[in-house]
């Protein structure tokens, strides 16, 4: 202490003679032959000296600031923790007496500091939080602070994981981003994704500190969008939203719903990152409530973006657009890999200048390619909830409705996913997958000549397609009348005919999405699409169907939808008088793939009214093989009679004079049942025939009555007929070579 007071007293009158260089080699001495030495007791006079010299100085120990401080930052790595105790006293009262001049040296002392901040001696500790409260009210009163210079130095920082070092750190980010002449919003995409690594502190107080921060960052954002570097801090937000810590997950996701909806398109080119991160919580439970709320606000902004405008951009706008970023789940490694300046995704590394009001005009491709990547990704992921499914597939619907043409180019690789969605356990991801299908299949978009490249397209390898025959040639010479035309498809494209057969296939392939699934969605396409269409095109595709037991199937499980569902209410109008050559075109297509069933094609009949061709029908059955199967769909059709589609039907029974074939039909399948509840059931309607005696007279009628509904028609019932037989013929071979077969196979296991 006296040695310091001797030192203190020459100082001042050296200062008081303007001796400079007499004051540098005091300090020199002091530094070089006290502080640096290796005796500790040295080391702490040199230290006491030096604050005192820096005392004597005044407002002059400005002129000498690098002489007085770097032996006493020296001294913050002694071994000794004392000796760190008394650089850190001594470099508080250097600092004290300089003020504002130290700060062109402020990046070492806050080296200095945040290295002290996790000292493990409480007193120095205790020391290094004066010196910090110092500091920091001379940042805060100063409005020369280099702050370009101190970034690089907060970047290298801010990835320490020792607790003490990240609440230092915190702790200066929060005086910063206080002091109104220091804009530290403009250097946050240097620093964000540190600061969302020290939100994943152990420490609730260090979080909370943390919040806090980004909390007043994004309260700057929001109150001077057009200032902010939203594109160079979008990937830094993408990797967050992904993180496994709850806190880090849900702030991203805020501040992904604030970019999204102040910089708008701005963040088109990052759509495939943003939604790798947020479609998956779209699916989380209640536990994570507030996250999955977040994300969905953040899916809907984003859909919101995408225009019909993006559909129609050239390619020398795609080519100087900005690269997408990639949908990668890896977390940043090093400070850099989060720098705004080397950002994949960022615009030429510069602020974009926008208003809210005109951010929409900003022209910005859309990286369809890469969003398409990631939504058939998610599809094909088994594991990923129903909601996110739901949310993938409103995507593509919209993707398809907003960017048409361009998304056509993807339909080939997205068609075999959406196919096998049909097969989903939820009936809600299954309403949307249908009309994502049907949007293809009816989008103007799609049409190409003929059927184009969807026709020759394999969804996948090693699996075969149905054949799709020729337009022209569809049926041969003997078959053509009444199929002229194929389903008239005004409003649909070349995708429609493979959808139908490619649904079919999976049908046929999958019997059990039949049994359970079929009849809803078809009746749901018939609503999305045009039910005659739909009808037309499936009747003509199974009249080729070389699975017969499944083509008798399918057309059993049509011809239910048909004569019952509610939205095929129309279609059955067109039907019932066959007025038209369209509605008489239709019956004749359905009727031959009807054949593949012989008590359907019957029902048939009777829905068009063709009451003398269902009895001729139903004279065949004698001939037929008449199995338990057979019985039971002839005693589902008497239900079905009894139904209220039929009213019309029963109420013919009344006009046995213009009706005499309908009488006979039906006694015809009286005559077919054995004597079960469907033959009492029938029976006693028949007996509520007014004048039974009356039917004597049908033979009479019959001219009539048939002339007049062939000459309404113009079909050719005689051919339909041997159309009928012809379809007999082939399923009774086919089921005796079944009976064959499984003969044989019960044979060799005999033997």
């Amino acid at each position: 202490n006296k040695a310091a007071g001797m030192e203190m007293g020459l100082v001042r009158e050296f200062v008081a003679q303007n001796n400079t260089s007499q004051i540098k080699h005091v300090i020199q001495i002091l530094s070089q032959e006290f502080a640096l030495s290796q005796h500790p007791h040295s080391r702490k006079g040199g230290l006491i000296g030096l604050a005192a010299c820096s005392i004597a100085l005044g407002k002059d120990s400005g002129l000498y600031l690098k002489e007085l401080i770097e032996p006493v930052l020296t001294c913050f790595n002694d071994a000794d923790s004392r000796l760190r105790y008394y650089a850190c006293e001594a470099l508080y009262n250097i600092v004290k007496v300089a003020r504002g001049s130290v700060l062109p040296h402020f990046n070492v002392l806050f080296d200095g500091l945040s290295k002290l901040a996790a000292d493990p001696d409480p007193n120095v500790k205790s020391g290094s939080e004066l010196l910090d409260r110092l500091l920091k009210d001379i940042v805060t009163e100063s409005n020369q602070f280099d702050l370009v210079g101190f970034i690089p130095l907060l970047r290298e920082r801010i990835y320490s994981n020792n607790q003490y070092a990240r609440q230092f750190i915190i702790s200066w980010i929060l005086v910063l981003e206080s002091v109104p002449d220091i804009n530290l919003l403009d250097y946050l995409p240097e620093i964000l994704d540190g600061l969302f690594q020290i939100l994943g502190d152990n420490s609730k107080e260090i979080r909370k500190m943390c919040e806090v921060a980004l909390g007043e960052f994004l309260k700057e954002i929001k109150k001077n969008p057009p200032s902010v570097k939203f594109a160079e801090m979008a990937n830094i937000l993408v990797i967050h939203c992904q993180a496994a810590d709850d806190l880090i997950q849900l702030t991203a996701m805020c501040w992904m719903r604030e970019f999204i909806q102040l910089a708008g398109r701005v963040m088109l080119p990052y759509s495939s990152g943003i939604l790798t991160a947020v479609l998956p919580c779209l699916s989380y439970d209640d536990r994570k409530k507030n996250i999955k709320e977040v994300a969905n606000v953040c899916n809907q902004s984003l859909m919101k973006l995408v225009i019909p405008e993006d559909d129609e951009m050239d390619e020398a706008k795609q080519a100087t657009a900005p690269p997408a970023e990639p949908a990668s789940e890896e977390p940043v490694p090093e400070p850099e890999a989060a720098s705004g300046g080397d950002s994949a995704g960022s615009i030429g590394g510069s602020v974009v200048e926008f208003s809210p009001a005109t951010s929409e005009r900003i022209q910005v491709t859309l990286n369809l390619d890469g969003i398409v990547q990631v939504l058939d990704c998610h599809l094909h992921d088994t594991s990923i909830g129903m909601m996110t499914r739901i949310a993938v597939l409103k995507w593509l619907y919209h993707l398809y409705i907003k960017t048409p043409r361009k998304m056509f180019r993807h339909t080939d690789s997205l068609f075999p996913i959406l196919l096998r969605t049909l097969s989903d356990e939820s009936d809600e991801v299954i309403l949307k997958d249908l009309e994502v299908l049907a949007e293809i299949a009816s989008s103007p978009a799609g049409q190409t000549e003929g059927h184009g490249p969807s026709e020759t397209a394999d969804p996948r390898p090693g699996q075969v397609e149905l054949h799709i025959p020729g337009r022209n040639s569809q049926l041969s010479a003997s078959g053509a009348k009444g199929l002229e035309c194929s389903p008239s498809t005004p409003t649909m494209n070349s995708y429609f005919y493979k959808f139908m057969i490619n649904l079919l296939k999976r049908f046929s392939s999958e019997r059990k999405l039949l049994e359970t699934r079929g009849a809803f969605i078809i009746r749901q396409l018939c609503l999305l699409l045009n039910a005659e269409n739909i009808f037309h095109s499936m009747a003509d595709i199974l009249l080729r169907e070389e699975d017969l037991k499944f083509a008798s199937t399918m057309v059993h499980t049509l011809n239910t939808i048909l004569l019952t569902s509610s939205e095929l209410f129309q279609l059955r109008n067109q039907l019932k008088d066959l007025r038209t050559p369209e509605s008489r075109n239709l019956f004749c297509c359905l009727y031959r793939s009807w054949c593949h069933n012989p008590v359907t094609t019957v029902s048939l009949c009777f829905l068009t009214q063709n009451y003398k061709h269902a009895y001729d029908l139903i004279q065949k059955f004698g001939d037929l093989e008449v199995t338990v199967d057979f019985l039971t769909e002839v005693d589902k059709l008497v239900q079905l009679i009894e139904c209220p589609i039929f009213t019309y039907l029963r109420l013919q029974l009344l006009d046995m004079k213009n009706n005499p074939y309908l009488i006979k039909a039906l006694y015809g399948l009286l005559m077919l049942l054995p004597q079960s509840s469907a033959f009492q059931l029938l029976s006693h309607r028949l007996q509520c025939v007014p004048n039974p005696e009356l039917m004597q007279s049908a033979d009479g009628s019959r001219a009539s009555a048939g002339s007049k509904r062939s000459s309404a028609s113009n079909i050719d019932y005689t051919e339909l007929l041997q159309h009928f037989d012809k379809v007999q013929h082939k399923h009774l071979e086919a089921r005796h070579q079944r009976a064959g077969r499984a003969e044989q196979l019960e044979r060799r296991g005999v033997l």
